[in-house]
């Protein structure tokens, strides 16, 4: 990790205030719409195919694993 100059640094900061006191802020009817429907999708029923989800989720877990394992040991399309 480089040091920065001093004068960087201050520039930094000022930079930083700058976009933090500039930041425009979303009205409240659109804050109050996004966390309703951000509620709302809170209490969805599950997925109609959770175990099927799970399944492809776990054996794309298992092939990537395989991979980075293959990897290691030099085979692979990831070896040297």
């Amino acid at each position: 990790m480089t040091r920065s100059k001093p004068t960087q640094i201050g520039e930094q900061r000022d930079v930083e205030r700058m976009l933090n006191e500039e930041r425009p802020v979303p009205r409240g009817g659109f804050r109050a719409e996004l966390r309703l429907s951000l509620l709302q999708d809170r209490a969805a029923t599950p997925p109609r195919h959770l175990s099927l989800l799970i399944a492809a989720y776990t054996g794309s877990g298992a092939v990537l694993i395989l991979v980075a394992a293959l990897g290691v040991g030099g085979v692979g399309p990831l070896g040297p």
